[in-house]
């Protein structure tokens, strides 16, 4: 199977992945396979939603619409291009996925399968569902794909890589326990905001969305605010009003009343509008439902501090501040070229031979 063969299968796996968007589940009569796989797909989106209760259709059929979005054969060619892909022997990658969005770990499982790998899958048990039923139809519309990919609930061995992600304390445990193995270690990184106090109504319910969806929940998720002295949060509550009935949701109702019990008796001066929290805090990871906030003095001391703490931040969401920024809104919408930690995983896999 050459290159152009398993960019044409994910292809068409995102052709699959197109009927199922946050504006509506459409069957398709033009999807190979369909008849086959459609019904059974709503099936697994229904258990994903049963067994983790952060997984609710919203935020699972926001995921596969941007999957589809990504893989089509131009974004395909346009990500691959740079690299020189041409194996002559493939190994075996295994990787140890998160689960703390709906098919977090799909980029790394892209990115072995594209270079020409076989893959060692071993899932969260927070996310089981979505991605088993999407590689049989990967194996149904490329039957070389078959073989080449495996799920394991069991210890893994017989692998000759590991892409692994984690808290910082599994991350220690990755580290000891891949020893002598190439290895990509991901460790807790989290995303932050950058305001002037100049940001339009737009680009601040951009924020919204890169602070609420997924509850919060991802590592591209904004967590902390950085904002001038003399910053009024008025506009930004504000704009943060669209996503008032997230209060409704009641497992983010529980974090919010549990969080706010915590700081009003540890006597924390907070912020907070009914279904979000701000604290200023000199930490990235906030809990659910609490946006830490640090007020800056100047730029140049911003940038400086942003330097030294780069190993704990993901994205950085700002307009004309910062040279990797991404902007207002886009933080969950990466494209296939934007690397979880700045790690290049087919340059990785292009290393095992």
């Amino acid at each position: 199977m050459d290159l152009q063969q398993r960019i044409n299968a994910f292809a068409k796996l995102g052709n699959f992945l197109s009927q199922f968007s946050s504006r509506a589940i459409d069957y398709n009569d033009g999807i190979p396979f369909n008849s086959l796989f459609f019904e059974g797909f709503k099936h697994q989106i229904k258990l994903a939603q049963e067994q983790n209760g952060w997984f609710d259709k919203e935020n699972i059929l926001y995921a596969l619409e941007g999957w589809a979005q990504q893989l089509n054969e131009g974004n395909l060619k346009e990500w691959l291009k740079p690299y020189d892909i041409d194996l002559k022997t493939s190994k075996t990658i295994a990787i140890v996925m998160a689960g703390n969005i709906p098919l977090v770990g799909f980029h790394d499982f892209l990115s072995v399968l594209v270079s020409g790998h076989d893959v060692l899958v071993k899932q969260s048990s927070n996310d089981k569902h979505l991605l088993p039923f999407l590689t049989k139809y990967l194996e149904k519309i490329e039957p070389n794909f078959r073989g080449k990919i495996k799920f394991t609930e069991d210890r893994i061995v017989d692998f000759d890589a590991v892409i692994a992600t984690g808290s910082d304390n599994t991350a220690r445990y990755f580290e000891y326990y891949f020893r002598g193995k190439p290895s990509i270690i991901r460790k807790n990184r989290n995303s932050i905001a950058i305001l002037t106090g100049e940001e339009t109504e737009h680009q601040l319910k951009g924020l919204s969305e890169d602070i609420f969806r997924y509850y919060g929940l991802g590592c591209r998720n904004v967590s902390k605010l950085y904002v001038p002295k003399d910053y009024n949060f008025d506009r930004f509550f504000n704009a943060m009003f669209a996503w008032r009935n997230i209060i409704h949701k009641a497992k983010y109702a529980n974090n919010y009343d549990y969080n706010k019990a915590v700081y009003l008796m540890s006597e924390f001066d907070i912020l907070e509008n009914g279904f979000l929290m701000l604290k200023e805090d000199k930490n990235y990871s906030s809990p659910i439902a609490t946006v830490f906030y640090e007020r800056y003095t100047t730029e140049d001391k911003l940038l400086t501090e942003l330097e030294i703490n780069k190993e704990q931040i993901q994205c950085v969401v700002a307009e004309g501040f910062h040279k990797s920024e991404v902007k207002f809104g886009q933080a969950q919408q990466p494209n296939l070229w934007d690397y979880a930690d700045n790690v290049d995983t087919i340059s990785f896999a292009l290393t095992i031979c």
